[in-house]
This record gives structure tokens, C-alpha cells and sequence, in this order.
């Protein structure tokens, strides 16, 4: 076995623990809904719809995932109900591919883009700053040089947790008293990463979900800012959802797609639910990668998320 055969053996094991406890409610459910049936009917296929719903995977996704596998029952014309898991887990995996860019290998940005600006939104409680705290660590044991800006200068908390983090992780964070204006932090950060030749530029914003168009406002005020120093910054815009909160991460993922241009995911806090199948929902519905997943609580513990190998650890592959 090759170093990438461990390494990539350890990170399954990891995401297996992380997704036990769905695993675990997702497989009850399956069974519970083919106990007694040899083959898959209407009533299978019923009971089927009502397992993905109330796993957190949505209802118009579960409806797509639905009426592919009657499709696939209708042109196999008998398929038992032990081949149902094979075959749900195919579809999963396809749909994901669909809604999703290639995979990525590792925790990367692009050479060219330098730095590389990610702004990164979502409410407060989701695991934000902690997120942009491990997402820095993972960039820096990779070699890059980072610079965070605390730009979520409505509360005192945000700016002190990001500041924790800075210091845990060695790498310097811009920060301005609390009340600042969010886009003046986000052009002092850039201005800095800048005359210091870093890698990547992670900036933190204000997580209230209050007026819709004040959110917007914010959001476009600081991406304009910090074009003026780097024309096209900023190159990545990533909403933290939380996994635990199951349908309401909708909610929260329609409200920020709504207010700016998110083009990347991370979904937190998984492996402390059951409810790992909005994974799944988030992506098809909102058609956005999903980038990275939260699978605990230690530094190490964000991971790329990797369609199959999500998928696989779901079904117990």
C-alpha cells in the first residue's frame, strides 16, 4: 500500500465516523420500508420517497431521485428490493456529478489568481469563523501564506474568534474596532495580503439575516472594494451552511444566493447529525458545488468533499 493509499484510507475513516449517525438513521429507515417485499412496487417506492424526505434530502430532489429509479424498475422490469440500496446509491452519485465541477484533490487554489480572494458568508452559528480558521490552516500546511480580514465588525465575538484562530493557525489577521466599516477592513486586508505577495485572502462578513437588500448592499459594497486592489477579487464567494440544521440550511442558502453570487459550498457540524442527506438536497436545488464538509471539531477535521467517496461512506461502500 502507497502513501496516497493511507492517506486516502484515513480520510475514509474519518468521513465514515463523521456520517455514522446518518448512515445509521438512512439505513433503518430503507429497511424498515422494504421489510416483507420481494420486489419494488408502488408501496416500496412510496415508503422510499418518505425515507429521503425526512432525511433532510428535500422533497423536489427526492422526487427526481424517485422517478429516475421507477424508470429504471420499468425498463429492468423486476428488480428486488436487495438491489434498491446499489441502485439508490448510483442515482445519488449521479446527481451529484450533474450538480456538481470535477472534484477537487486537495485543498488548492489556483497559481495564477495570487492572492486568491475568497469571501466567505453565512448566519451567525454555523460554524463560519471556525470554518475559515481550518480552511486557512489546510492552505497553510500546503505551503501557502494566508491573510484573514475580520470584516464582520458587528460583533465583537466574530473579530475575537477570528483572531484566536489567526494565532492558532500563524497567520495574521486585519481587524479594525468593532462598528468599522466591513468593506474598509476587507480593502485594508487585500491592500496587505498584497504588498506582502500571500497566497490567499480569506474574509470573514456579517452573518445577520436581516433585510435582504441591506445584505445585498453590504456584500456588493465590500466585493467592490476589494476590486480596486485586486480587479477580479473576489474569486470565490463561499456560504458555511449548517448540516444539523436540515431544512433550514435551505432557507439560509436561498436568502445568500439570493443577496450575491455564491459559487462555492461548506456544510458543517455533520457528523453530529442525522441529517446528513441535505448534502445531497443543497446541491441538486441550488446547483453549487459543495466544497468542503465539516466532520468535527478538531483543525483537521474540514475535509473536500468527494462525491463518491460521500457516497460510498453514506451507504456503507
Amino acid at each position: 500500500m502507497g502513501l496516497f493509499d493511507r492517506f486516502t484510507k484515513g480520510k475514509n475513516e474519518t468521513l465514515d465516523k463523521g456520517l455514522e449517525k446518518t448512515k445509521e438513521n438512512f439505513f433503518t429507515k430503507i429497511t424498515r420500508a422494504v421489510a416483507g417485499k420481494s420486489k419494488v412496487d408502488d408501496d416500496v417506492l412510496d415508503q422510499l420517497e418518505e425515507v429521503l424526505v425526512t432525511s433532510d434530502v428535500g422533497v423536489d430532489t427526492t422526487l427526481k431521485v424517485i422517478e429516475r429509479i421507477e424508470e429504471r424498475v420499468a425498463r429492468d422490469k423486476y428488480v428486488g428490493t436487495d438491489e434498491l440500496t446499489a441502485i439508490l446509491r448510483d442515482e445519488i452519485v449521479k446527481l451529484l456529478t450533474e450538480n456538481n465541477n470535477d472534484d477537487l484533490a486537495e485543498f488548492a487554489v489556483p497559481a495564477e489568481k495570487k492572492p486568491y480572494v475568497i469571501m466567505v458568508v453565512g448566519v451567525n452559528g454555523v460554524g463560519k469563523t471556525t470554518t475559515i480558521g481550518k480552511l486557512a490552516h489546510q492552505f497553510k500546511k500546503r505551503g501557502l501564506s494566508v491573510y484573514l480580514g475580520a470584516a464582520d465588525t458587528f460583533r465583537a465575538a466574530a473579530v475575537e474568534q477570528l483572531d484566536i484562530w489567526g494565532s492558532r493557525v500563524g497567520v495574521p489577521v486585519v481587524k479594525q474596532k468593532m462598528g468599522a466599516d466591513p468593506a474598509s477592513v476587507a480593502f485594508d486586508t487585500l491592500s496587505s495580503a498584497k504588498s506582502h505577495n500571500a497566497d490567499v485572502v480569506i474574509i470573514d462578513t456579517a452573518g445577520r439575516l436581516h433585510n435582504k437588500i441591506n445584505l445585498m448592499n453590504e456584500l456588493t459594497k465590500i466585493k467592490n472594494v476589494m476590486s480596486k486592489i485586486v480587479p477580479d477579487a473576489p474569486h470565490e464567494v463561499l456560504l458555511v451552511l449548517d448540516g444539523s440544521t436540515g431544512q433550514n440550511a435551505f432557507e439560509q442558502a436561498k436568502h445568500f444566493t439570493a443577496a450575491t453570487e455564491v459559487s462555492a459550498l461548506a456544510i458543517t457540524k455533520l457528523d453530529g447529525t442525522a441529517k446528513g442527506g441535505v448534502v445531497i438536497g443543497i446541491s441538486d436545488q441550488f446547483k453549487i458545488p459543495v466544497k468542503y464538509i465539516g466532520l468535527g471539531e478538531g483543525i483537521d477535521d474540514l475535509q473536500v468533499f468527494r462525491r463518491k467517496e460521500f457516497v460510498d461512506s453514506l451507504f456503507g461502500s
